[in-house]
Order: C-alpha cells, then structure tokens, then sequence
C-alpha cells in the first residue's frame, strides 16, 4: 500500500521561510516525478513545483521561480519543498503527488498535470498572513 504523508504547513507571515516534507512508504521515490501542488481557496489545483527524478530537471510555476526549492532524500524515501519569502498568494493547501507518467512532461518547461499522477498526499495547509 502506498502512503505519502505530509508535514510542515502551518500559518506564517509574509517573508517568513517554511519547509514541506512528504514521506512516502510502500514507493520509491528515487526514478519517479515528483509534484508539488497547491489548491487555493476557490481556485483549481496548480503544479508549484516538479522533479523528474531521472533527468534531475526542475520546472516551477512563474510565482515559485527563485524562492521554492523542490528536493528529495533517496535515504529517507522523502521528498520536500522548501519555500523562502513567502507571499500572502502562497497561501493553500499543498499536495505531494508522484507517478510515472509525469515524465512525458520532463524538460517541456510544461506545468505537471494532475492526472499524471498516479499517489497523492492528504494535503498540508499553509497559510500566509499579510
């Protein structure tokens, strides 16, 4: 059975730094994709951030270029996003996601696409005050 379990949200302040973490169990996430999404409230669900495991390639959306980091620890089978300067329009709830078919999007500079993937976490909530 696969398990992705998120940790790290909470609520800060604009500027402030914060670092997700998903630890999957039941997977490997060492030659995968590896997606962070977002779903703000009355908003669609939005690809923050992705790595192609194989490849080593990075694509973030325009509003996480220079502040979100996407990583992972093959050790610890855990995947992280570390976020710095954080904006009120970081708010949400984020989701770790990661499949296979997500590499058809690798070095397309393409946002990842939900159906793509494959195991979803529960999702953390981060929210950021002015």
């Amino acid at each position: 059975q696969v398990q992705l379990v998120e940790s790290g949200g909470g609520s800060l302040q604009v500027g402030e730094s914060l670092r997700l973490s998903c630890a999957a169990s039941g997977y490997s996430i060492g030659s995968t994709c590896l997606a962070w999404f977002r779903q703000a409230p009355d908003q669609e669900r939005e690809g923050v951030a992705t790595l192609y495991t194989g490849t080593g390639y990075k694509y973030y959306t325009d509003s996480a270029k220079g502040r979100f980091t996407i990583s992972h620890d093959n050790a610890k089978n855990t995947m992280y996003l570390q976020m710095n300067r954080l904006k009120h329009e970081d708010t949400g709830r984020y989701y770790c996601a990661v499949g296979k078919i997500g590499a058809r999007q690798d070095g397309t500079g393409e946002p990842p696409l939900s159906a793509d993937y494959q195991y979803w976490g529960q999702g953390t909530q981060v929210t950021v005050s002015e």
